[in-house]
């Protein structure tokens, strides 16, 4: 391990920092050409933080949000998600650490056609030891947080696009994650469906202490943060 790494997992115990990003970089190859996604990047998250990452198409923003998923991984640099360097771990090893701490809410919904609001949220605790009845208790108790208790037998086709992003945050919080990720989670909804969704994320913060860390372009939808980072070109801009 790097003397790097040991030093970020120093300040993780001593800050209660969950996300530390030293010179992140992250370039896409093709062919001949280079893209660079996220630009030597630092960046420390709280634990406990509601921290809106804000910037134009191509920022780097959502780069940014899967390496914390362990979904990608940097080509340069440093990373630890609630103090580990996950990308040292095996493909089953990071499967099963990303449904235990990471809930990640899209912004397409992303919900499964035929199955019902029930079998959706669901399906990430299929993946845990929990047995029947209690996989139903978490999903009720999801279901209930985002107030669609009323809906679990509904196909996505049967709900509005609000109700569906709800479901897809029901999903997100089934397996009571450390770390929320939205990406553009208002960004397909209309006015009032939008504010209902922050309203949730805002409460799973305040009431949770769930760390959500909200990809968007809206600042209205940034102002329910605690704080608010810029990203362009790849670099993160000054506070």
């Amino acid at each position: 391990m790097s003397s790097m790494t040991e030093d970020l997992k120093k300040v993780a115990t001593g800050t209660r920092s969950i996300v530390q990003a030293r010179s992140i970089s992250k370039v896409f190859r093709r062919d001949s050409f280079e893209v660079t996604a996220l630009d030597k990047v630092n960046l420390d998250i709280a634990e406990g933080e509601f921290l809106a990452l804000m910037g134009p198409s191509g920022s780097g923003k959502t780069s940014l949000l899967n390496m914390i998923a362990a979904i990608d991984q940097p080509t340069s640099g440093e990373l630890l998600v609630l103090g580990e360097n996950v990308f040292r771990f095996g493909d089953k090893e990071i499967a099963r650490w990303r449904n235990e701490h990471i809930g990640y809410v899209f912004q397409t919904f992303n919900l499964i056609p035929v199955l019902t609001a029930f079998e959706n949220v669901e399906l990430p605790l299929l993946l845990t030891r929990l047995t029947r009845s209690e996989r139903r208790d978490h999903v009720m108790t999801a279901l209930k947080l985002v107030g669609l208790e009323d809906r679990v037998d509904h196909l996505p086709k049967q709900l509005s696009g609000g109700q569906e992003q709800r479901v897809a945050i029901a999903r997100a919080i089934a397996t009571d994650p450390t770390i929320i990720l939205a990406d553009e989670p208002t960004g397909d909804l209309d006015s009032h469906s939008a504010t209902e969704v922050l309203e949730i994320l805002k409460r799973l913060n305040h009431d949770h202490h769930k760390t959500i860390v909200m990809v968007t372009h809206d600042p209205h939808a940034a102002a329910y943060a605690h704080s608010t980072r810029d990203l362009e070109k790849g670099m993160l801009l000054p506070v």
